[in-house]
């Protein structure tokens, strides 16, 4: 039996780079999964390409950021399918500069997205899993979060965050059959790192004790054992996936 049969899955920021490795992986072992992205584009394709190969893909438009369209798109997605059993928190952005260049827009922005954009899915999903007793909530942070970055003070701010979030979470919701738990990727080679200058992404490599960068497929890896019956007991962790950048 595959490891989500049956079970139905929201990956946020599913178009594109690890959100879109997640998508395929996580429909190849049975989930019905739901895209929620901005880019339209690439989200109907990635969606109908799997669509094609048999597996049960769609896409929704979702702005993370306001609480009504995440509302919205969850009351339309348990219409269609009469439950939601998998949330992963993967959509992120980045508006990096140095706290001196930083603008109050670029801060709101990213906080936006990648904190309160958390907030929203999980607040509103959660209330879904509650009342069937079950659920698997993923939230994507960042090896940054532990240890900062020079330049990042906002995106390093929201993904520590996020791990505070997930552990508060895991304490509230644990009760009521639902796990939460975090991953935090090192430097991982998704198309937007793979355009990077070289020396840049042999400084990454040099800084990762395994000597290369991380496969958005291993990422999502990890999600899906968080969201597998075989991490039912695991909650409130959070997983470095970094190849050892953080010893």
């Amino acid at each position: 039996m595959k490891k989500l049969e049956n079970k139905v899955a929201i990956i946020t920021g599913g178009a594109d780079g690890i959100g879109k490795a997640a998508v395929t992986r996580f429909a190849h072992e049975g989930a019905s999964v739901s895209i929620w992205d901005l880019n339209e584009e690439k989200g109907n394709q990635l969606a109908n390409e799997l669509k094609e190969k048999g597996f049960d893909v769609g896409f929704q438009k979702v702005n993370t950021a306001s609480y009504q369209e995440v509302e919205n798109a969850a009351n339309e997605l348990f219409a269609a399918k009469g439950h939601i059993d998998i949330l992963v928190n993967n959509a992120g952005i980045t508006r990096d500069s140095t706290l001196k260049k930083m603008t109050p827009e670029s801060w709101q922005q990213v906080i936006d997205v990648n904190l309160t954009g958390v907030f929203n899915c999980t607040k509103i999903v959660s209330a879904y899993m509650t009342e069937q007793q079950y659920g698997r909530i993923i939230n994507t942070s960042s090896v940054v979060a532990l240890y900062g970055n020079f330049g990042q003070t906002n995106y390093v701010a929201s993904k520590a965050a996020v791990i505070g979030m997930t552990k508060t979470l895991a304490r509230e919701l644990g009760r009521k059959g639902i796990t939460v738990n975090a991953v935090a990727p090192g430097f991982i080679a998704t198309e937007m790192v793979a355009k990077m200058p070289e020396n840049v992404l042999q400084g990454m490599r040099d800084k990762t004790p395994v000597g290369r960068l991380g496969k958005p497929e291993e990422i999502a890896s990890a999600y899906l054992f968080l969201a597998s019956e075989e991490a039912a007991f695991i909650n409130g962790t959070v997983l470095s996936v970094d190849g050892g950048i953080t010893i």
